[in-house]
């Protein structure tokens, strides 16, 4: 990767006078996500409240067993397991602040999924037994996440009870019921279907819905509270947490690895990948063209008044996604606020237009018309690590190197993120695999037509348009 003209003076402490924001990073543009850059101006952001101590600038050449790179929810679990399970203890390196990338911008829903593929899609990709092997691993995954919940030294204000897909046409609602049937007979994992009478009246008057599933597995978090609470926890256990520390360079020599940062560079024996949407192309070289940067805008309202909330009848405070290709999330939040997010803008230039924000705002009048026009306290947008074949890896990519990666959950990755640096963690540590699994044996695929992935990008989102809406 290219070398920095001149060496960037790391702040003192990444919560004493952080860098501007810059809006319009774009990982396929931008060498590098900056250094010490202050938080997206999201609602967690401004609610979360002080975060936790950590260990401030690489400043001088250091020796570390095990790097890892990302400070997101990946990485932070990685090193709790690392830790926990296997006594490494870690030195996690953050470009900027810690969590700044995906882990402090998405909507804070964690589900029973990862990646963008179906139970039937599993099925006609790798065959039934496979698929319920999968399956098994994203419940235990569930579980790993519920655990390491109750023991987070931060609260993150929880919102258990499920989640809600909205479907928002009649043929959605045959596919959910289609899906439904699958989840049952080959899965053992019971749903419920609602029709529009019954989503209205138990938990949500959404206007677009013809129907929905309803399924146990789902709990809203606060996003940036999450993080905080691994981070906290990390560093309970040993774990060195480096904001303003971005890998400028990387170079593996006499068996090595060697990470430059602008404060000195770090030796380590291994190496794992935590960098989500926000991984730069140059970073390391099994990464190139692996993944694909898509942004994801999010608003968050004012607080419903106790009228409004009984005009949309919303009574429920479970994570909510519906049946578009390009998929609105939303819930309402503890403090009675609506959050919304979905897909926008193609490159990171584009980000600041404000169509992206009316998207959300026209989606909020359309499934609540009460409380259409409300005022929008919280705009923002990220970016969403996207695989090729739109499933996530944990994996070592070359057997021969000491590098390991877990990437491409898809916007799926607040629940599986903590299974994955528990999986990530036991290769790290050489442990065997639990599960013979496609997402384990395989990297990330490349694409053959990488340059021109954003000119197909934009003709997709016309045609998804297109599929969801009209045909």
């Amino acid at each position: 990767m290219g070398h920095a003209a001149s060496r960037p003076t790391p702040p003192t402490h990444p919560n004493e006078r952080p860098a501007a924001y810059d809006p319009t990073h774009d990982p396929l543009v931008t060498p590098q996500p900056g250094t010490g850059q202050d938080y997206a101006p999201t609602y967690w952001a401004a609610t979360a409240g002080t975060p936790p101590d950590d260990d401030g600038p690489i400043r001088a050449d250091t020796d570390a067993d095990v790097v890892i790179v990302g400070s997101g929810y990946t990485g932070l679990c990685t090193a709790i397991f690392l830790a926990r399970e296997h006594g490494i203890r870690a030195t996690v390196l953050e470009a900027n602040r810690v969590a700044w990338g995906c882990s402090s911008r998405n909507g804070g829903q964690a589900q029973n999924a990862s990646g963008r593929l179906s139970r039937s899609q599993w099925i006609r990709r790798w065959g039934l037994d496979t698929a319920r092997r999968l399956h098994e691993e994203i419940r235990e995954g569930f579980g790993t996440f519920e655990a390491l919940l109750g023991e987070l030294p931060v609260d993150c204000e929880p919102q258990p009870g499920g989640h809600l897909y909205i479907a928002h046409r009649d043929k959605a609602m045959r596919k959910l019921e289609a899906e439904a049937r699958v989840l049952a007979e080959q899965f053992g994992y019971e749903t419920e279907l609602l029709d529009r009478q019954g989503l209205h009246r138990h938990y949500v008057e959404e206007a677009e819905a013809v129907g929905a599933l309803h399924e146990p597995d789902g709990i809203g978090v606060h996003p940036l509270k999450l993080a905080y609470g691994y981070l906290a926890y990390a560093r309970q256990l040993g774990v060195k947490v480096h904001p303003a520390s971005p890998v400028l360079g990387w170079e593996t020599r006499d068996g090595a690895q060697h990470l430059r940062t602008p404060g000195g560079t770090v030796r380590a024996r291994a190496v794992g990948i935590a960098t989500g949407g926000y991984t730069m192309p140059g970073l390391h070289p099994t990464l190139r063209n692996r993944t694909f940067p898509v942004l994801s805008n999010s608003l968050v309202t004012r607080p419903l008044t106790a009228d409004e909330k009984a005009a949309c009848n919303f009574v429920t405070n479970e994570v909510i996604t519906d049946t578009r290709t390009l998929r609105f999330y939303y819930r309402k939040l503890p403090d009675d606020r609506v959050q919304i997010g979905s897909r926008s803008a193609v490159t990171g230039a584009e980000a600041p237009n404000p169509k992206h924000e009316k998207l959300l705002t026209d989606a909020i009048a359309r499934k609540f018309p009460p409380i259409a026009g409300i005022e929008v306290d919280y705009s923002w947008w990220g970016w969403v690590d996207v695989s090729h074949d739109m499933m996530p890896r944990v994996c070592q990519p070359d057997s021969s190197l000491p590098v390991f990666y877990a990437l491409g959950y898809g916007g799926n990755g607040v629940m599986y993120s903590c299974q994955a640096g528990r999986r990530m963690a036991e290769r790290i540590a050489g442990r065997p695999q639990k599960r013979d699994l496609p997402i384990f044996d395989n990297p990330l695929p490349g694409h053959p037509l990488a340059p021109f992935r954003r000119l197909g990008q934009r003709l997709l989102y016309h045609w998804y348009y297109l599929r969801d809406e009209m045909l």
